[in-house]
């Protein structure tokens, strides 16, 4: 039997932990031991074990804890660091309907996510929920708050709403206007930001600067891949746009997107991935976000919307100019074929910044086109490993990678000791199967028979313990309430009139 069936086939040698929701859930023991679970260090090596991990005061600790205050039973469960989400929102209402900041955060939670850059949402809900989670009170990943920059006329108004930014309590900047920035507005930004100590990070739009001007103002990571084709374009740099083309219109807007990796020259385009690792640039690519351009059926039919997609999304999800990113109006199977090169000249781009030293993370952009949320950071794992790159190294894009890139790495990303017990722990191998993550689990091929397992069992913040199975059935829960809501609200209208 090769390694990865020997693997594989050894998670299955016990089932799930108990679903019943035990009495530390949402605590933080004083100590506790991880017990006879294979460990997954987040730094690139191999696994290890199976053996014990043992934690003191929220921290990794090196030496053995006799008589700790919790054992988990981590037979046939992997141990690895917690996930980091650097592309996401906190959302509060999808299409005018509320959702409970639950229903995001035990998703993120049940997904194996412990930390979480939010690029843009409502700042000062957001600042207060993060407040709450440190303190504990808040059942959620570590929240950073990097706020929306917007559109700005001068360099001295950029200025000033940097210095702003900074006495507000933000942990960063996320630079993203409809347009691209003009050159001495884009350098007054980042100028400023750098003397405040607030790292920015870039959604780059169309327009004047791209993702080579970024890099050499001093911006710290780029999201999804705009700017990067854009800058490798020959001539003057300007995509081939038909005459009719509007740039707020986003079926234009996207389906032309589909249609910019190929314009881009491949000798120019290695010069700015160069760039963009000699400025020490990282990489948000965010591939699970634009999958459904590329084969939309399957956007629209993913088998955990049955039991997690709150009314809110359903609603948001409908094609509709209205709502960002519903833009599925008239999309053909052309605009998916175009879609579908796109991705393979994307991901060898991502593999040729990787080969040259460049620090790639995992986001997911999750609220839009389809995208659950922490269903989408797990679908970025598995579309990384189609681009090419060893489980292993897509695990560390997740932990280590993103938690140096927030600047974090001496805190946690890595199984280490003295590090934060940041730890996501799941039933069956994610080295032999990313779905392990998925909040629905997963099958198994066990003597000749489907097995149901997988799943988070326990997600862990800073030494606190979640539930993974008890944080599922709870937004199952939010879903079925939400539903039975609208439904009453329509049935009621109906026999109004």
């Amino acid at each position: 039997m090769g390694l990865g069936l020997a693997m594989s086939a050894l998670a299955l040698l016990a089932p799930p932990l108990e679903s019943q929701t035990p009495k530390f859930h949402g605590k933080r023991p004083k100590t506790f031991e991880v017990r006879n679970v294979h460990v997954l260090r987040g730094d690139g090596s191999p696994p290890e074990g199976p053996r014990s991990l043992f934690v003191r005061d929220g921290r990794i600790e090196a030496d053995r804890i006799d008589k700790p205050d919790v054992v988990i039973d981590g037979t046939g469960h992997y141990v690895l660091p917690g996930l980091v989400n650097t592309h996401a929102h906190l959302h509060e209402a999808m299409a005018k309907v509320p959702m409970p900041k639950e229903y995001q955060l035990n998703l993120w939670l049940a997904s194996g996510i412990t930390a979480m850059r939010d690029n843009g949402s409502n700042f000062r809900r957001t600042h207060r929920l993060r407040a709450q989670q440190k303190e504990g009170e808040l059942a959620a990943p570590r929240i950073l708050i990097y706020r929306m920059f917007g559109a700005v006329a001068t360099a001295e108004e950029a200025r000033q709403r940097v210095r702003s930014f900074k006495n507000q309590g933000a942990d960063g900047i996320k630079l993203w206007s409809n347009l691209s920035y003009p050159p001495e507005v884009l350098a007054a930004i980042l100028d400023e930001a750098g003397r405040k100590k607030l790292p920015c990070t870039a959604h780059i739009g169309v327009g004047e600067s791209n993702a080579r001007h970024y890099a050499e103002l001093g911006v710290r990571s780029i999201e999804h891949w705009y700017g990067i084709p854009d800058a490798a374009i020959a001539g003057g740099g300007v995509q081939d746009f038909p005459a009719d083309f509007s740039y707020s219109n986003e079926v234009h807007r996207f389906r032309y997107a589909g249609r910019l990796w190929r314009e881009a020259d491949p000798d120019r385009l290695d010069d700015v991935l160069v760039t963009m690792v000699d400025e020490d640039v990282a990489w948000s690519p965010t591939l699970a976000v634009y999958e459904a351009s590329r084969d939309l059926m399957r956007a629209q039919h993913k088998p955990w919307f049955d039991g997690y997609l709150h009314p809110a999304l359903e609603r948001f999800f409908r094609p509709s100019l209205e709502s960002h990113g519903s833009y599925f109006i008239g999309w053909t199977s052309t605009d998916e074929a175009f879609w579908r090169e796109n991705y393979q000249i994307w991901f060898g781009a991502l593999r040729r910044f990787a080969a040259l030293g460049g620090t790639i993370t995992t986001g997911e952009d999750a609220g839009y086109i389809y995208l659950l949320y922490g269903f989408g950071l797990v679908r970025e794992l598995e579309l990384q490993h189609e681009a090419g790159f060893h489980p292993l190294e897509v695990l560390r894009h997740a932990t280590y990678n993103g938690a140096k890139v927030l600047g974090m790495e001496d805190q946690f990303g890595r199984i280490l000791p003295g590090l934060a017990a940041d730890l996501a722990i799941v039933h069956g191998n994610p080295l032999a199967n990313f779905k392990v993550f998925y909040p629905t689990g997963c099958d198994f091929y066990e003597d000749g028979k489907s097995v149901r397992g997988g799943g988070v069992q326990y997600t862990i913040v800073d030494g606190r313990i979640y539930h993974g199975p008890t944080l599922r059935e709870e937004v199952r829960d939010l879903v079925t309430a939400a539903r039975a809501k609208i439904e009453a609200k329509a049935e009621a209208a109906g026999g109004a009139r």
